[in-house]
């Protein structure tokens, strides 16, 4: 972590260039706007232009300023851009429940609270919060007034309900091929003795006693043979998609206990994916909002995640989308408070966020002044002291206050690694929706948490 508090002095001047004061200190200068009202986003509205996906990160699974500014962008960008859909860092299963609320007949905040405890999974709050619970009714509001094929969607990116998915599945393909038939009937049976936990069968398979790997590979391969060359319906995408969860996620559950790095590789690659399958059935005009971690759209290459083998989703969206066509906002807070669980499968807890260690990005701009604000990567990319890397909080859903500054700050390049930057001072945490219980799945974010 560079350590720049302490080297500079921070102030607020109209250059980029420090400058020597009397006592011998340094003045940095960070250029920034003011964000107090969803009319100073303009800037924000202005700079994304005619990108064709925005990814929106936060610093944390429990913030709610982060949702809720979120939510802000992602309408004025539905509005006034024509953007899509938005993709979440959630399961596919669920979150297409979600999807077919929101395209539905109109429904108030109360039924959309209760559509939100389909995410019954630890960490529930992820997505079953009321924050989100606004977006939804929102959403579902606006495609009153749409088209059918017009409305706006709501997709979940991840690899995760594996089991959840191969169940939605078999009604699509009830009609089919014996042969699609026939394979999605053998990776059900494959995987029937492990009881729908995933953690179990990663043991199994490190114990060399199970491997579902050419089961999902040849429903994969079958189910995909079979859509070559026809126009795709949305119950052939999304019968496809169930089966892509398949296929990956017996992979990531099965390099789960083996590497990290491979694990989230194969969990990111999949998102990436599973975006670049939705751009192509809403069509070549078609733009996405993606909502995830930081962790997961700040481009890797900026951060030492790189120097791991890692990538992540804003790394590969600019590879195969292209820079010019990709937007990438980060988030991050100086202090506050924050859901997250003291362990894995643990209660929630409301805990309380520590100021930001001296010498991260977060308290720079604390100290730049204690107010939220919009930083644009443009204006501080000539800025040789904020291009090295400096230590950037990441909080996941499992977090201890007390030690956070021994391993929750990633050495970033700010500038780099997102397009611009969105600095909240004071956050609140999520207000949660609290499902009846959870089922026997692992956590969203296993084994990184983020």
């Amino acid at each position: 972590m560079l350590a720049i508090i302490g080297i500079f002095s921070l102030g607020c001047k109209n250059n980029l260039s420090p400058q020597n004061n009397n006592n011998g200190t340094v003045t940095l200068t960070i250029p920034n706007h003011p964000l107090r009202s969803e009319q100073d986003l303009d800037v924000l509205m202005n700079e994304i232009g005619d990108a064709r996906v925005v990814l929106l990160g936060e610093a944390s699974h429990g913030t709610s300023e982060y949702y809720t500014w979120r939510t802000a962008i992602s309408r004025r960008l539905i509005q006034e851009k024509g953007f899509d859909f938005i993709a979440v860092e959630g399961e596919w299963a669920d979150s297409y429940r979600i999807n077919n609320f929101i395209k539905g007949p109109r429904r108030d905040s109360t039924a959309a609270v209760e559509a939100l405890r389909t995410y019954n999974r630890w960490p529930t709050w992820m997505w079953g919060n009321y924050e989100v619970a606004s977006l939804v009714t929102w959403l579902n509001g606006y495609n009153q007034n749409q088209a059918a094929n017009n409305k706006i969607g709501f997709f979940g990116l991840d690899v995760y309900c594996l089991w959840e998915s191969m169940t939605e599945l078999m009604p699509y393909i009830q009609n089919a091929d014996p042969k699609l038939v026939q394979a999605a009937q053998k990776v059900h049976q494959c995987f029937q003795p492990f009881s729908a936990d995933a953690q179990q069968y990663a043991m199994a398979v490190a114990n060399a006693s199970a491997d579902c790997r050419d089961e999902t590979s040849r429903l994969w391969s079958t189910i995909s043979k079979q859509g070559e060359g026809k126009a795709k319906t949305e119950a052939q995408f999304v019968a496809e998609q169930n089966a892509l969860v398949a296929l990956n996620g017996e992979r990531y559950y099965r390099s789960m206990v083996s590497s990290n790095t491979e694990s989230w590789n194969i969990r990111d690659r999949h998102m990436m994916q599973t975006l670049r399958r939705l751009l192509e059935f809403h069509g070549p005009n078609s733009k996405g909002i993606v909502w995830e971690h930081n962790t997961h759209v700040g481009d890797a290459r900026y951060t030492d995640m790189a120097s791991s083998g890692e990538v992540n989703v804003g790394q590969l969206a600019r590879e195969e989308i292209g820079q010019d066509k990709v937007y990438i906002v980060g988030f991050g807070s100086y202090s506050g408070t924050v859901i997250a669980g003291s362990s894995w499968g643990a209660p929630l807890q409301t805990m309380n966020v520590p100021q930001a260690v001296p010498g991260s990005w977060e308290q720079i701009l604390h100290e730049l002044s204690p107010t939220n604000k919009i930083i644009l990567s443009k204006d501080i990319r000539d800025n040789k002291q904020l291009n090295q890397r400096i230590g950037h909080r990441a909080i996941g859903v499992v977090y201890n206050p007390a030690i956070e500054h021994r391993g929750n700050y990633v050495p970033s390049v700010l500038p780099k690694r997102y397009d611009a930057f969105i600095f909240i001072d004071q956050t609140r945490a999520l207000r949660p929706i609290l499902p009846p219980s959870t089922a026997n799945q692992p956590p969203d974010t296993y084994p990184s948490g983020l």
